[in-house]
């Protein structure tokens, strides 16, 4: 099985780092937009895409699962019909403690003496039961939002479910 970059970030045992104050060199926040489609429509159902364990998401996969969800929704059910929202946001810098592996390397770097590590990305802390992506559609777009929420998931990590919610209108 190939290892994946960012395999040995997915579970958390230490706590955050997001003092930023204390950083030199912060990575920049690789999403764009949070919100996507149509913020203010009046929709009918309300998907979420839901973790189910406690872990790490890369800003990465964050992003690509928004760009795989945005493009399907805008190519099936079009920009006004649809409004997604990336719900949580990458705080946590992700440090690695880089080692070089080649010959003489052993005199030129202390191992894990002082192993603080650099800056090299930024994470979303995941607990379980907690939102990750919602999907406000109408009923003749649900099909559309599960699929697209599908493919999302399938640019995460984590293990998730989908939550359809039918929304109560107040405003009548």
């Amino acid at each position: 099985m190939p290892r994946r970059p960012w395999h040995c970030y997915r579970h958390f045992g230490t706590p955050p780092y997001t003092r930023k104050e204390y950083i030199r060199s912060i990575p920049p926040v690789q999403i764009p937009k949070f919100d996507l489609g149509n913020p203010k429509g009046n929709f009918e159902y309300t998907l979420k895409l839901i973790a189910l364990e406690n872990g790490q998401i890369s800003s990465n996969a964050l992003e690509a699962a928004r760009q795989i969800a945005n493009k399907y929704l805008e190519k099936r059910a079009g920009t006004q019909n649809f409004h997604l929202r990336i719900v949580t946001y990458p705080h946590h810098i992700i440090r690695e403690n880089k080692m070089m592996a080649m010959a003489g390397a052993d005199r030129l770097q202390d191992g894990m003496r002082l192993s603080f590590g650099t800056p090299i990305g930024r994470a979303a802390r995941i607990h379980r039961f907690s939102e990750i992506i919602l999907v406000r559609v109408n009923k003749q777009h649900l099909e559309h939002a599960k699929e697209a929420l599908q493919r999302a998931s399938s640019k995460l990590s984590l293990s998730t479910r989908i939550f359809i919610e039918k929304t109560i209108n107040t405003t009548a």
